[in-house]
């Protein structure tokens, strides 16, 4: 299945700046993400030359980029009265013309000529995260906006370069959305996933294993 968003782009590629100071664990943090002309690689933990600090909590193949819509962007910069640049989220990609709230876990993305991605969490806001923005309470103000973002893993490797298009290639017949993992699956959404003929990453496989665990106990 190929399916067209209209005018579905990349708008912005972010990888790390530097690595700033941060009062967490790790003592360190690579959230400061910023916009690179031209090209970069993405291959299966991420794209060329992108770090992360904490590799417990973040990054690894099903995290390998993190995408963030222009349109859920523009919704918090209204919100807070401020600029929200590309990258200021930790983002790796910036699109427009696509729901990545919408989006399907195991969904599949063309961008560009070859790199593909796979949709499958949410973004869980973290104390870091929150650190960043600095402002108050902001992991749970973000969280109750409902507008996470998504983690892709990669399919086929390519470069993406921003104004590269997006085409949605798959999308999975259970229908449960980046947004659906981020607010709670119901037994019978974690059902739906478990059986799909499509293929589940390993951490969407535990996450919704996990909802049935809870029935079950």
């Amino acid at each position: 299945m190929r399916q067209s968003v209209d005018m579905a782009t990349v708008t912005a590629v972010c990888r790390v700046a530097q690595l700033l100071p941060d009062s967490g664990t790790i003592g360190v943090t690579a959230i400061d993400k910023r916009p690179v002309d031209g090209a970069v690689r993405v291959r299966p933990l991420g794209l060329h030359a992108d770090v992360q600090a904490d590799r417990k909590h973040h990054g690894g193949e099903d995290q390998a980029v993190y995408a963030y819509a222009d349109e859920d962007a523009a919704h918090f910069a209204e919100m807070l009265d401020r600029d929200i640049p590309p990258g200021l989220f930790g983002e790796n990609l910036r699109t427009t013309g696509i729901d990545v709230t919408g989006a399907v876990t195991g969904e599949r993305w063309r961008i560009g000529e070859t790199l593909e991605l796979e949709v499958t969490i949410p973004r869980i806001p973290c104390g870091t995260f929150a650190r960043r923005m600095r402002l108050d309470k902001w992991v749970k103000r973000f969280a109750a906006e409902g507008r996470p973002g998504a983690y892709l893993r990669v399919v086929r490797s390519g470069p993406v370069a921003a104004g590269d298009p997006v085409v949605i290639t798959h999308r999975p017949e259970h229908g449960v959305t980046i947004g659906d993992l981020f607010a709670g699956l119901s037994t019978e959404q974690a059902r739906a996933v478990l059986a799909s003929s499509s293929r589940l990453a390993p951490k969407v496989e535990r996450e919704v294993t996990k909802v049935l665990t809870r029935v079950r106990a």
